[in-house]
């Protein structure tokens, strides 16, 4: 059967951009550093600490591009969804299972009560399902970082058959302009059944995200057209932040806009000889980029478990404040380097057979 939609990645863009390992990296570093704002007041650092919320909207930038690029030039192969959902459940499931192990089997430490009674207690259906971001949930705080990959695995159950599908370029976009659109809608309403987490008010990232990626596989722009393009919206997305939608239900799709311009911009630059691409291809930010996903899931848990050097260090004040933070990174980083390098990369390594 004929093909009604011309899927063809860029003849310009390479299978793998090591520009977005550097921003994921940076990505992971601002969360996990939003999770100690509260021991970096008085520094420098503080007021971008306090927005590395928004990280995590980059985070669902990057995976809209990503996963959206996979989908749309592996549509028409054979196994398409058994391929798909068996590669995430290897990249997602692993960490995820091991997290809630740790923190349930050992639940004196991270949640208070006894096993026993926190393995009652646990909303284990929502936890197998992936939708514990959309009930009012009193979530254990090292369980909290889920609430984000519930809204990825959520969305791409959805978007993956979509893709699939709808065989008309049109038809996609049209999805993904309304769910940008109803996002901040949706927050400006402020419906009681809609939660902090819930997936359809943290729809803007990765649906500019996918929308990136749809616009570069069906749009005959060149690249130069795509770099400008991308340098243009994260000057007016950033713009915005800072200006008419700070403070209002539009800041997150302002931030989505600047990051989504970013990430468009490097994408089109990918190979650049400058230092800001130098920086992001190599380095620190590249290693990061590479534990994002087990550092993200982790450094809470981790923060918890060392609790008793925060205990020692309040004694100090501003140095005992900055002692804690650079333990924190530490230690977090030395797990989360442990978990990639001793089971999550063993485990992706059975990716070759989806």
């Amino acid at each position: 059967m004929q093909n009604l939609v011309q899927i063809s990645r860029p003849t310009w863009l390479p299978s793998y951009l090591p520009e977005l390992d550097g921003l994921r990296g940076l990505a992971i570093l601002w969360v996990v550093l939003y999770h100690c704002h509260p021991r970096l007041q008085g520094t420098w650092i503080y007021y971008a600490a306090i927005w590395g919320w928004a990280g995590v909207i980059l985070f669902f930038v990057l995976s809209g591009f990503l996963i959206t690029s996979i989908l749309l030039v592996t549509r028409d192969k054979p196994h398409y969804f058994h391929n798909f959902h068996a590669r995430r459940a290897l990249r997602i499931w692993p960490v995820y299972i091991l997290l809630l192990l740790v923190v349930y089997l050992n639940a004196p430490w991270f949640i208070g009560p006894s096993v026993i009674d926190a393995i009652k207690t646990a909303p284990w259906l929502a936890y197998i399902f992936l939708v514990q971001n959309l009930f009012h949930l009193t979530l254990p705080p090292a369980i909290g970082p889920t609430w984000a990959l519930a809204i990825e695995e959520q969305y791409y159950f959805l978007w993956a058959p979509l893709v699939r599908f709808l065989r008309k370029p049109w038809m996609l976009f049209a999805v993904l302009l309304c769910a940008l659109a109803a996002s901040p809608l949706l927050r400006l309403s402020q419906y009681t059944w809609l939660t902090p987490t819930h997936t359809l008010i943290h729809l803007d990232g990765i649906a500019l995200g996918s929308l990136m990626a749809l616009g570069m596989h069906t749009l005959p722009l060149s690249r130069r057209v795509w770099l400008w393009m991308g340098l243009g919206a994260f000057v007016v997305g950033i713009a915005a932040a800072a200006t008419v939608a700070g403070g209002t239900a539009f800041l997150d799709s302002a931030l989505a806009a600047g990051f989504a311009g970013a990430v468009l911009a490097l994408i089109a630059s990918t190979g650049a000889r400058n230092p800001l691409n130098a920086a992001l291809r190599s380095g620190p930010l590249a290693f990061y980029g590479r534990i994002s996903y087990g550092l993200y899931m982790i450094h809470i848990a981790v923060f918890i478990y060392f609790g008793w050097f925060d205990l020692r260090m309040d004694r100090y004040g501003m140095a005992g404040n900055l002692a804690v933070v650079a333990f924190r990174l530490a230690a977090s980083t030395a797990f989360a380097a442990a978990l990639w390098y001793g089971f999550e990369s063993q485990i992706l390594k059975l990716k070759r057979y989806f």
